[in-house]
């Protein structure tokens, strides 16, 4: 059954954290879903390699706000607040070092970035830099798997920042090692490697050509009906590395804002949503650079404004945050749809269930092991961790 718990005085107190014991029960939960209120605005939610601990970005209303990251600990059925640092400007999207070290947290013109030990039990020094990267709001941060290169996606600078993370940390962090930027087209958001590392996949929400297929309509007052479709812009590695500026080796058209996207596995489909196409789409990544008329696999209706995207149950399942962040309903609680993955080529017919969510779920992240979906609802400030095998249950 569900179980709700307020965090708002805990984070409040976290420069006075309370002790905690390790425990290897945190994934021996008793309840299907469990929700904690927050404090603030969630946009990302990064669990640690065990599962244990939870990094939450929190953003404060206005412009130019600031926010925190909050890091909780899970005990099964329970989610205390372990402390809590301030951040300015807001955290956005976060990603984990491989070597479990670092915790870097899109922020402003750059990336912020904590000893993920020193954050976890305390420490004063706990943040080592914050590198300018010289972008416009930084949206999304992820890292090479060898942890040599971070790549940053600035939304309204149109592009991704590349930066070199081991010379920075190997010179301890005293100068913004930044190589240089890829060009991409309005609103770059996702980061997704390929499992070789060697392809990088990331949004463009609106297409920088007058030439790209038209037709989406206006999300915000800042858009026109009839603008161009977004894009999934295929990336070099090696030589965004070496030259960022000629990185890009493909632009396919994705629909009306495409944001996320989701890989699989094996590396040979990409599922995007397309927000104001309030749809997910599937391509095939080979034909993404050999055919890219023929990319695109399936369209999937899902609900109003899909963000969020995640593989869960060995890819056989698809879960996506219907986020509603453009309607009149945007303050009301949401839903979460999932889709059979094999049954992508039917359409609607692929999705087979739906799990309750808060107002503006938007951000997903899987534990390691594949058993608990985090949710950040943005709308009413709160983190959902369910259990799958519940949720996922005929």
């Amino acid at each position: 059954m569900p179980r709700k718990t307020n965090l708002f005085a805990a984070l409040i107190l976290a420069l006075m954290p309370p002790a905690f014991a390790e425990t290897a029960s945190c994934h021996a939960a008793a309840v299907s879903v469990l929700t904690a209120e927050l404090p603030a605005r969630p946009f990302a939610a990064i669990p640690s390699a065990d599962g244990c601990t939870i990094y939450v970005s929190l953003v404060g209303q206005g412009k130019n706000a600031k926010g925190a990251i909050a890091v909780l600990k899970r005990d099964g059925d329970k989610l205390s607040a372990v402390r809590g640092v301030m951040v300015d400007p807001a955290p956005f999207g976060m990603v984990l070092s491989h070597d479990g070290a670092l915790l870097i947290a899109a922020s402003g013109d750059g990336a912020v970035i904590y000893d993920a030990a020193k954050l976890l039990s305390g420490g004063d020094d706990a943040k080592l830099a914050h590198i300018h990267e010289g972008g416009i709001d930084a949206i999304y941060v992820n890292v090479t798997a060898d942890d040599h290169y971070l790549f940053v996606s600035d939304e309204h600078s149109a592009d991704i920042s590349v930066i070199d993370l081991a010379k920075e940390r190997a010179e301890n962090f005293a100068s913004d090692e930044v190589i240089g930027k890829i060009p991409t087209g309005r609103a770059p958001i996702a980061l997704v490697f390929s499992p070789d590392g060697k392809t990088l996949y990331t949004t463009s929400e609106i297409a920088p050509s007058a030439d790209w297929p038209r037709g989406c309509k206006a999300e915000s007052p800042q858009q026109v009906d009839d603008h161009p479709q977004g894009a999934v812009i295929v990336i070099d590695v090696a030589r965004a590395e070496q030259d960022p500026s000629d990185a890009v080796l493909k632009r396919v058209p994705a629909g009306c804002s495409p944001v996320r996207l989701a890989l699989s596995a094996d590396g040979t489909r990409l599922y995007a949503s397309a927000r104001d196409d309030d749809a997910v789409l599937v391509f095939d990544t080979a034909k993404l650079l050999t055919d890219p008329a023929a990319a695109r696999l399936a369209t999937v209706p899902v609900g109003t404004s899909p963000v969020g995207v995640a593989l869960v149950a060995g890819d056989k399942r698809l879960v996506v945050t219907n986020s509603a962040r453009f309607a009149s309903n945007r303050g009301e609680n949401q839903s979460l749809s999932v889709i059979d993955t094999d049954k992508v080529a039917s359409g609607a017919a692929a999705v087979i269930g739906s799990i309750p969510a808060g107002a503006f779920p938007r951000e997903l992240a899987v534990t390691a092991d594949g058993k608990t979906l985090l949710v950040t609802n943005f709308g009413s400030n709160s983190i959902m961790l369910i259990d799958l095998a519940s949720a996922l249950a005929p």
